[in-house]
């Protein structure tokens, strides 16, 4: 388990504990861990907002977490597989929301879908701190 790669995927826009935890439990997975973090014009497309910090600041809090080994940004949801590859992913770890959705990449690499930490949500954050 030590020498696996393990990948996951996000915006991580208003970082908070829960996306703590899935990168620490994705951590836990394997060796090496790989973290995605969506282009902002990518984040704009999925959810119809630009996220609250820009697309470098997202990247830059991402990489000085511990557990994480390196990051890059995903500029397409359709380009996962050729990023599986491309960072020779033993393990695709995603929250359970997406539960299913990433099953086709199961020929290439374990698909994990971990529970999220519940009652905390990027959109919430921001909801509540803008009195919505």
């Amino acid at each position: 388990m030590s020498g696996r790669t393990v990948i996951t995927f996000g915006t991580f826009d208003v970082f908070h504990v829960g996306h703590l935890r899935i990168i620490e439990r994705a951590a836990e997975l394997g060796g090496r861990l790989v973290v995605g973090v969506s282009a902002d014009a990518l984040n704009i497309s999925k959810k119809g907002r630009a996220p609250v910090f820009s697309q470098a600041e997202r990247l830059a809090i991402v990489a000085a977490l511990k557990p994480v080994d390196a990051v890059f940004v995903e500029e397409s949801l359709e380009a996962k597989r050729d990023y599986l590859i491309e960072h020779g992913a033993d393990v695709l770890v995603m929250g359970d929301d997406w539960a299913g959705r990433f099953d086709e990449f199961s020929d290439i690499c374990e698909v994990v879908y971990l529970p999220r930490t519940p009652a905390i949500s990027t959109t919430a954050l921001i909801e509540k701190i803008s009195g919505s």
